[in-house]
């Protein structure tokens, strides 16, 4: 029997592997990288440097495979997010829902890129992080915040996460 279902395995695999390719963006600060090693590793860590420019990292669970660009939230490195965003299945935005300071300048990085023509109907996955700080969103007002409603040209949706 166990030659008949690692033939079976074999031929799911070749039916129902996924491959999917995420850019995690967002201002410095925001958490991306942590996550990032959370969804690799499952492990986090406190003692995280900022991301220079980007990281690529690939992880495999059972037949899903994810390339993950994170990329550097500083100003500096906002104008690469455009090129690090195209063809890519979603991008993931991840927002500091415990810093009200930055909430403006994250929600007008976002429109932002996504008024480029080339990322027209890429989905937007929304991460308000940080959510056990003090001070922190709850989910109906960082919607409001980010002007997440006004997203029409694509399939948005917001999760809350820590």
């Amino acid at each position: 029997m166990g030659l008949w279902e690692a033939f079976l395995n074999w031929l799911r695999s070749l039916f129902f592997k996924q491959e999917m390719e995420l850019s995690l963006i967002g201002l410095q600060n925001a958490g991306k990288t942590s996550l990032v090693n959370v969804v690799a590793t499952g492990g986090y860590s406190e003692d995280m440097i900022p991301t220079v420019g980007f990281n690529m990292r690939k992880v495999t669970k059972g037949n899903a495979t994810i390339k993950l660009w994170d990329l550097g939230g500083q100003p500096r490195f906002r104008s690469m997010w455009e090129r690090y965003c195209r063809a890519v299945s979603a991008i993931v935005y991840v927002v500091d829902a415990a810093d009200p300071d930055n909430l403006s300048i994250s929600r007008s990085e976002l429109h932002d890129l996504l008024s480029k023509p080339s990322l027209s109907g890429i989905p937007l996955l929304v991460l308000g992080n940080k959510i056990d700080k003090p001070g922190a969103l709850p989910k109906p007002a960082l919607t409001e915040e980010m002007g997440l409603k006004s997203i029409t040209d694509r399939e948005v949706c917001c999760y809350m996460i820590f």
